[in-house]
């Protein structure tokens, strides 16, 4: 950071010392936020999104035991919900125990709604053929019998189509033919409430699948740039107080304890004072003692930009917003150990406190789910 010829002694003892210095529906997945935060499994990418309930679709797939096709599914980028049951049995209301004698007809399937505009039933399917052997009969795993078969049930004719269509392009990977069955949804009864979001609750339980499909998967920002152009030099100058323009156009540092927001915890996010694109959360706020707002980290990593700074005989990182280019102050590693030990130490004059109750109503509703 440059510093504002008014202060400049006390801006740089406060500044060395700063250095040294040493929180719609959204898925139904979110419930299981805090028990997966200690799974061995990969996040799960949809616990924060929105989704309109009017628009999800549904499909149930059996690979042998529920528990990890559950687990794995879930964590299929725009899944909503998947639930534990059984699937085109003989009887009513079976258990557990009266499924594992595989004599029901019953087999271990799961329940997935999804959001189609974020992953068709096409990519699912895809990701479902990466944890299943579709040529085996009745058994998956170390899991032998009926009830452990594979199969995809639907309901609607488009669906079977894209199904059909997803089986013969598996097909040409194997010599064996496929003996996944494919059928309308004759029944489905929910398991008992200690199978559902079993791995989240048993880390160390039995899985016979494979997570590492889910490595490759492109999920899509949250927040999109364009949405947030920069202004023109002309048009940034009659926006912004002079302070504003000279701390993220001029580099320059107001000083500390005095300025708008390094006291201000109230809920909400704060945003690029020259864009408004979002960039913290008051989640991720905190009291770090050195007298400018300071946060854990950005609301995601590419909102912000980085570059090395040797400016006043120090090295240090700076920190620039990803659209507007503002400048925005510096990053240290002596933040909170058990929130990334990271340090986002930001000038109030770079950003725009957006109230939580506020967000809606200046279209930054999407990220409402981020406060907590």
């Amino acid at each position: 950071m440059k510093l504002k010829i008014a202060g400049v002694l006390i801006g740089i003892f406060l500044l060395a010392g700063c250095s040294a210095l040493g929180g719609t529906i959204t898925s139904s997945n979110s419930t299981t936020e805090s028990i997966a935060s200690n799974s061995k499994y990969p996040a799960n990418p949809n616990v924060n999104l929105s989704f309109d309930s009017s628009q999800l679709k549904e499909i149930w797939l059996a690979g042998g035991c529920f528990w990890g096709v559950e687990a794995y599914m879930s964590r299929v980028y725009g899944v909503y919900d998947v639930t534990s049951g059984y699937a085109n049995g003989h009887t009513e209301n079976p258990t557990y125990e009266i499924v594992s004698s595989g004599d029901t007809g019953f087999a271990e399937t799961v329940h997935v709604l999804y959001d189609p505009k974020r992953v068709e039933l096409k990519k699912l399917l895809t990701n479902y053929f990466t944890i299943i052997d579709p040529t085996i009969l009745n058994q998956q795993g170390n899991d032998i019998g009926e009830q452990y078969r594979t199969g995809i049930y639907y309901k609607g004719k488009a669906d079977k189509e894209v199904i059909e269509q997803v089986v013969a392009v598996q097909q040409k990977k194997y010599d064996e033919p496929i003996v996944t069955e494919v059928k309308p949804l004759k029944n489905f009864y929910l398991a008992e409430e200690y199978h559902q979001d079993y791995l989240e609750k048993n880390p160390n339980g039995y899985c016979h699948i494979s997570f590492d499909s889910l490595r490759d998967q492109k999920i899509p920002a949250l927040i999109d740039p364009k949405n947030y152009p920069k202004p023109s030099d002309q048009e940034i100058k009659e926006k912004l107080t002079d302070i504003q323009y000279e701390v993220t156009q001029g580099e320059e540092t107001e000083v500390a304890f005095t300025n708008e927001y390094w006291d201000n915890y109230e809920p909400g996010i704060y945003v690029d004072v020259v864009t408004g694109e979002p960039l913290f959360s008051s989640v991720d706020k905190y009291d770090s003692g050195c007298g400018w707002p300071s946060f854990t980290k950005p609301i995601e990593p590419g909102v912000i930009k980085t570059f090395k700074d040797t400016s006043f005989n120090m090295v240090r990182t700076e920190v620039r917003s990803r659209s507007g280019n503002s400048h925005l102050g510096h990053v240290f590693d002596d933040g909170p150990k058990d929130k990334g030990g990271l340090r986002y130490c930001i000038n109030s004059a770079a950003i725009k406190f957006i109230p939580k109750a506020e967000m809606n109503k200046l279209g930054y509703g999407y990220l409402e789910f981020l406060i907590k």
